[in-house]
Formats: C-alpha cells, structure tokens, sequence
C-alpha cells in the first residue's frame, strides 16, 4: 500500500466532504481504506471495491503512512461489495453511510461472500459503517449498545474508525454489526415450507414503505386510544427479504403478525410476545428518548415455535436520541415517546407508533414489570455513575488523538443546526457531551419518579 499523502486525489463523486484535505499521520482509532476505484457508490446496487483496515490493537497507534511505518497490523485486507444505506441519514446527511459485504474475490468474479471478523467482532460477511453527522458527539448509537448489551439478547457491537475513501479522509464512521441471522448475530435458522421448521426463524421490521411491506389490519392509537384511520402501520421483510420468502412462508409470517396483534387487541398477548424482551426495547427507547422509537427501524424477531414461539425486539438506530433533535419535541425530558402520536399528527407525520405500546402500558401487570426492570437497570449498568462513566470513555477515545478535531475539520458543524435541526446547537465537542450528560441526567431522574424508583444513598 502507498502511502496516504501520495494517492490524495480530488473526489468528484461519492458525496465527499467539505474539506477534502484533511490529513491523518497517527491515530488511536482503527484506520479503513475503501477503494472502490473512482466508481459511483450507488444506494441500491453494490460496486465492487477493496478494503484494508489497519488496527494494531487497543492502546496502540495505527499510522496511515504504510511506507515510514511497516509492520503494522492488518486487520483485513480483501475484496467487498459496498452501497449506500440508510434513509434519512441518506437522503438528507451529507455524510453518507455506507453497507458492504466481504468477499472472497472480486464482485466482477462472481464476489462468492466470505465470512470474516473485522475489529475484534464475530465473524460474518454483513457489516455497516454508520456515518455520525446529525450526531456531533458522535457517541449516540454506540452509547445506546453499550447501555442495553446486559440485558438484551443480541445488541449489536461497533467500533469508531477513521475512513479513507479513495484516498481521501471521510472522517469518523463506526464500523457495526448489524441485526442479522448469522451465527455471531440473531443466529436465526433459515424456515422451511412445513411444519416446526415453516413457523421460523423471521426478522421483520417497523419501518416505511420504501420496499416492499406488509401493512397492519389495525390502526395506530392517539393518546386517548382512539384509532387514528387515515394512518397505516406498515412491515417490512428483512430475514429472509421478500424475494427470498416462499408462499408458505410469506402466508405464514403475515399470519403470524396478524394473530400477535389481535393478541394484544384483546389483551392476551403473553403467548405472542416476549415481554421482558419488549420492556427492554421501550425501556431504552425511551431513555434516549428517540424519535424514531417504535415505529422506524422497529427490529422484531421469531424464532421457531420449538425454541420460543414469541417475538422479540431489538434496537437499533439512535443517533437523533438523547436531545439531539427539536422536531416531534423528543428533546424534551418529561414525556413518554410512545406517547407521541398526537404531536406527530399536528407536525404531519406519516409513520406512526403502532398501537402496540399503548395496550401494553395500559396493563397494570405489563406496568408492574416495567418498573421492577427499571429498578434492576438502574442498580446495575444504568446507575447515574456509571452512564456519565460510560460517556467520559467513549468520548475520550475520539478526542484523545485528534479524531474529533479531523472529523470536524472535515465535515464542519460546530455553532450551526444540521438537516436534523439540533434543538441545542453545541459551540464544540466538549459542550456537546457536556449536553448530552445534563440531558441524561435530567430524563433519569423523570423516568425515576416515573417509575417509581428512588435512589438511595
């Protein structure tokens, strides 16, 4: 590999950054390089590109100058194929991110996909870089892992990078796991066509309708119950996708999703969901208080009825929580998200939160377990302690090296709102962290009376 400094080129296409200059001689995060050759990275359709990732392990510094500096560790150096992802953080943030697969040869040889680990992680072949722009600490998601990976089945883990594409520096990415079926993910098993096995293993979403869904016969609720009838819940299919179900399959999990749902119409819901699992999600939901909670990258599971016939959830995408945002008033720290329907009708919202959640916190037992989990969290991993703790490292692994300071130059944002209109518009990095741990402390404390938890000393 050539050094950094000599394969620098002005980046025509690929949504580069507003500085396109910036240098990286030493840094404590992990370094990628993407090379996809001068193509255009497309949203839809993977390109073929190589990847090399230099990590010489924690503690240690990682030099983009391969030539001065040999002998360092590689952490993979191989083919992928790579397209954009995302749907805001797509269509509205400059700074795009991107979904690649690893290969065992070149995409225009066949790209046969091979199972790697990348940063310590477990070995598989689906992997993310999420592009932190809207999120100017550029800790929210990965805060959120780390404060729900005790309690959850499967939380995703990721690691912050510094990326180079096509010579050029993008800035700071996490390189993630994502909700998946493989053996270090969901570990989901592939359904068959009859019996046990046509009854799982799927992995359907809450999203919108930019692919191909199935829609709820039951409507969203507004805060006093009420069925809101001009708007729709709609699902998507993620494991297998669409294309990928058979009839039988297709027929099965529609039906499924049906039956969980009157379930919860009537209040019978214990055979259809995993309730600890679903106190869990809303539980971290709404401590960060996210806007897209519930009813937007909404990740629900089955496995087959041998194993657990009751769907689970899993979170994902929180980089607008935690008071980032103004819009759906989710900077607030004195209201419930799953709540918000009324309030996203007056700013016209499409996608609504299903009326899941409503049913659930109107049962005094679902209730009862809410709290009783909440005092478990906050005795454990969530104390006040240990979340500002959490914070102070996560944040001190970005700024120790200069990586915020790269990562700003790159893609300014200090003093001004993004596309995500930031409720607080921070001065610099420290005043964002700064605001995200008064933000925290002021919802724990709501959440708490709510709850009915009291801190003793």
């Amino acid at each position: 590999m050539l050094a950094v400094e000599a394969c620098v080129k002005p980046v025509v296409h690929n949504f580069p950054p507003e500085d396109t200059g910036v240098r990286l001689d030493s840094t404590n995060l992990p370094i990628v390089w993407i090379d996809v050759d001068g193509d255009s990275i497309m949203r839809d359709t993977r390109i073929g590109g190589h990847m090399t990732i230099i990590w010489n392990g924690e503690g240690k510094m990682n030099y983009a100058d391969t030539i001065a500096h040999p002998g360092q560790r590689i952490d993979y150096d191989g083919y992928i194929a790579v397209r954009h992802r995302g749907n805001s953080t797509y269509n509205d943030s400059p700074k795009k991110p991107y979904s690649f697969r690893t290969l065992a040869m070149p995409l225009s040889q066949g790209g046969k996909k091979q199972k790697v680990s990348l940063l310590g992680m477990g070995k598989d072949n689906n992997w993310a870089l999420l592009a932190p722009y809207a999120d100017r600490s550029l800790i929210r998601d990965m805060l959120t892992f780390e404060l729900a990976r005790p309690w959850m089945e499967f939380v995703p883990h990721g690691r912050h990078c510094e990326l180079f594409l096509d010579g050029t520096y993008y800035g700071v990415y996490v390189l993630a796991e994502v909700v998946s079926k493989g053996k270090h993910r969901l570990n989901l098993e592939k359904p068959g066509d009859e019996g046990d096995a046509l009854t799982g293993d799927y992995l359907m979403e809450v999203d919108c309708n930019d692919d191909v869904t199935y829609t709820s016969r039951y409507y969203p609720v507004d805060t006093s119950g009420n069925p809101i009838n001009d708007h729709r819940i709609m699902f998507q299919y993620k494991s297998p996708d669409r294309e990928n179900l058979s009839d039988a399959q297709l027929e099965y999990i529609n039906r499924r999703i049906d039956a969980m749902e009157a379930a919860l119409a009537s209040g019978q819901y214990h055979g259809f969901i995993d309730v600890t699992s679903f106190i869990d999600y809303q539980l971290m939901m709404e401590l960060c208080h996210n806007v897209d909670a519930y009813r937007l990258s909404g990740k629900f599971y089955k496995r087959r009825d041998s194993v657990d016939p009751r769907f689970k959830m899993v979170i994902w995408d929180t980089d607008l929580a935690y008071g980032n945002v103004e819009h759906r008033q989710s900077w607030r720290t004195d209201t419930w998200m799953y709540r918000n329907n009324n309030i996203m009708l007056q700013e016209q919202e499409v996608y609504l939160v299903p009326f899941w959640w409503y049913v659930l916190n109107n049962d005094p037992a679902y209730t009862a377990q809410l709290k009783a989990r909440w005092a478990q969290y906050r005795r454990g991993n969530m104390s006040n302690e240990r979340i500002m703790a959490a914070i102070d490292s996560l944040a001190t692994v970005l700024t120790t090296r200069g990586a915020v300071q790269r990562n700003s130059r790159a893609w300014p944002c200090w003093g001004k709102k993004t596309w995500a209109k930031q409720h607080y518009v921070a001065a610099d990095y420290n005043d964002e962290i700064s605001h995200i741990k008064q933000w925290l402390l002021n919802r724990l404390a709501w959440m708490d009376e709510q709850l009915e938890f009291e801190i003793k000393n």
